[in-house]
C-alpha cells in the first residue's frame, strides 16, 4: 500500500465520522434539555461544537430551530463525495 492509497482511507474514515456525529447533532437538537456534559452526548458535542459555534453567528437560529448542524452535514457530504466518490478528485487522480 502506498501512501496516497492509506492517506485516502483516513480521509475517508475522517470525513465517515464527522458526517455521523453530525447526524448525531442533528437528533441531539430535537432534544434540546440534554446535558451534553454527559457521556454519549460529549462525544458527538466536542468534536462538532468549535464548526458550529462560528457558523451561529453568521445564521441563527431560524424559528428556535438550530439549523447549522444540518448545514454542516451537507459541507461534509459534499466533501467526501467531490474528494472520494466514484468522480472524486482524489479517486480520479489515482488511477
Amino acid at each position: 500500500m502506498n501512501l496516497a492509497l492509506i492517506s485516502t482511507i483516513v480521509l475517508g474514515i475522517l470525513l465517515l465520522i464527522m458526517t455521523l456525529l453530525f447526524i448525531f447533532r442533528i437528533v441531539m437538537t430535537w432534544y434540546p434539555n440534554i446535558d451534553v456534559n454527559k457521556f454519549p452526548y460529549k462525544i458527538a458535542y466536542l468534536p462538532t461544537e468549535p464548526f458550529l459555534i462560528p457558523t451561529r453567528k453568521v445564521i441563527p437560529p431560524l424559528g428556535g430551530i438550530d439549523i447549522t448542524p444540518i448545514i454542516w452535514l451537507g459541507i461534509f457530504t459534499l466533501l467526501r463525495e467531490v474528494l472520494l466518490g466514484q468522480q472524486g478528485i482524489i479517486t480520479m487522480a489515482m488511477r
